[in-house]
């Protein structure tokens, strides 16, 4: 079993910055893919960024404003975003995977850009 936990998410004004961090623990050996969706209430979840061995991908909406990186430690993953927009307002969900064919997520954490 993978557990996955999300932290960093809250309030922020518009053209602010947070920072989300995501862990993945248990039965995980390597290094795998990890990443970040954002969804909002009545929408699909949609990609924000991935990072692979040596890659990373982001969504155009966020390229130039958002940073996706590895943590120190083993299977943990930043998602630095800067110049928030309200449109950047969703719950953000930390997947790692896949593990033997599997994606696990998290919780999610909710960032809102108000002002």
């Amino acid at each position: 079993q993978v557990q996955v936990v999300e932290s960093g998410g809250g309030l922020v004004q518009p053209g602010g910055s947070l920072r989300l961090s995501c862990a993945a623990s248990g039965s995980i050996d390597r290094i795998y893919p990890m990443g970040w969706y954002r969804q909002v209430p009545g929408k699909q979840r949609d990609l924000v960024a991935d990072i692979a061995t040596g890659s990373t991908n982001y969504a155009d909406s966020v390229k130039g404003r958002f940073t996706i990186s590895r943590g120190y430690a083993k299977n943990t993953v930043l998602l630095q975003m800067n110049s928030l927009k309200p449109e950047d307002t969703a719950v953000y969900y930390c997947f790692v995977g896949p593990v033997y064919g599997r994606t696990y997520w998290g919780q999610g954490t909710q960032v809102t850009v108000s002002s």
